[in-house]
């Protein structure tokens, strides 16, 4: 999905920089359409390149939401879990054990 999202906007940033640059500096040696379709091809290409990256980073997890949310639950380790108290009363050794370096 992101390599056709990219494709399309590839294609269509690649005609309007393409458009403009020829109007700006003229079609070259090789025409209108062929420097044209150079550079919406190589927009598109690039667009669809990093758009389907980006989906494939972000797809989703074979694991349905519910039972990710189940299993971090049932394996959360309840060691690292201290009260106020107890965090208050470690950064408070903490500190007094960096004041005696």
């Amino acid at each position: 999905m992101g390599a056709l999202m990219g494709g399309g906007v590839g294609l269509t940033i690649g005609f309007l920089f393409g458009t403009w640059s020829i109007i700006r500096g003229g079609a070259g040696p090789r025409g209108f359409m062929a420097t044209l379709s150079q550079y919406m091809l190589s927009s598109a290409a690039t667009f669809s390149f990093f758009l389907a990256i980006g989906s494939v980073i972000r797809t989703d997890p074979l694991v349905a939401p519910h039972l990710q949310a189940a299993q971090l639950q049932l394996l959360a380790p309840a060691m690292n879990v201290r009260t106020k108290a107890e965090g208050f009363r470690l950064m408070r050794a903490r500190w007094e054990a960096e004041r005696n370096r």
